[in-house]
């Protein structure tokens, strides 16, 4: 049976990009489907009837008709539009982040509904009061179990030994923890405390509700945060640049007396 031109599916626009004077190309990325290329025609025009739904970092019914190389967009209806979101810059910062390292780590055409699900989840999540920064650590951690980049916690991973309660050190070339007899000599590797360690065992296992209600001091956190970023930035041999973005708010929060990124650590 032959495959039918026109389809419908759910999608979360995690990039757009202009196409000549009225048309964008969207990425869309979808429950079944994986991310799509798709050109909107005339959505940049002012009287666009499809504009409010194919906003960036928007949850919507897409109408699609197959092309050679990049599908159309025939039609849209939002089903989240995730307002919270573009209403603060620092969530739009979040939101933009978990977007960029979707489209950095998945490929066109090719299905990965966990990570649908973990990005749809996350979003909602960011718009309600939450742990903020948390909730950016447990998306990275599960990101990297989506995609296959599953970190090897409990156990040196050049040894194959069960880590001691002490000090140890994460290898982003080895995917995983390397005990203190292992670690010597690394080129690349991050030192981390015992409670970094749990923290970083505790998102790989635990729950999204029962992570949101974990407590950990700024130290701590900027810990657990710099060994999962050099993580990422080692798997795309790249900076991202949302992230980058993300460090310039925390600062100026930081900075600007009376704000706070989210809920504070």
């Amino acid at each position: 049976m032959p495959t039918p031109r026109n389809y419908q599916t759910e999608a979360i626009i995690i990039k757009k990009t202009k196409l000549g004077e009225a048309d964008r190309i969207l990425t869309l990325f979808t429950p079944h489907l994986g991310k799509l290329q798709a050109v909107a025609k005339g959505v940049r025009r002012p009287r666009s009837k499809m504009a409010g739904h194919l906003e960036l970092l928007t949850h919507s019914l897409v109408s699609l008709a197959r092309g050679r190389n990049l599908e159309t967009v025939t039609g849209a209806q939002t089903i989240d539009s995730f307002l919270p979101l573009k209403s603060d810059l620092w969530l739009t910062a979040c939101a933009l982040y978990l977007a960029e390292l979707v489209n950095q780590f998945t490929i066109d055409d090719t299905e990965n509904y966990a990570l649908f699900q973990l990005l749809l989840s996350t979003m909602q999540n960011l718009c309600l009061p939450c742990n903020r920064e948390l909730t950016l650590r447990y998306f990275e951690m599960r990101l990297l179990e989506a995609v296959g980049y599953r970190p090897q916690l409990h156990q040196c991973v050049a040894c194959h030994k069960p880590l001691e309660p002490l000090p140890n050190t994460f290898s982003p070339g080895a995917g995983g923890m390397l005990c203190p007899t292992c670690s010597p000599g690394e080129y690349l590797v991050y030192t981390l405390s015992v409670n970094a360690q749990k923290v970083l065992r505790f998102l790989q296992s635990g729950d999204y509700k029962t992570v949101n209600r974990l407590k950990i001091d700024a130290a701590l956190a900027s810990e657990v945060e710099r060994v999962l970023g050099g993580y990422i930035r080692y798997l795309l041999e790249r900076e991202v640049k949302s992230a980058a973005w993300l460090d310039s708010l925390r600062e100026e929060i930081a900075r600007t007396p009376g704000t706070t990124a989210g809920t504070k650590i």
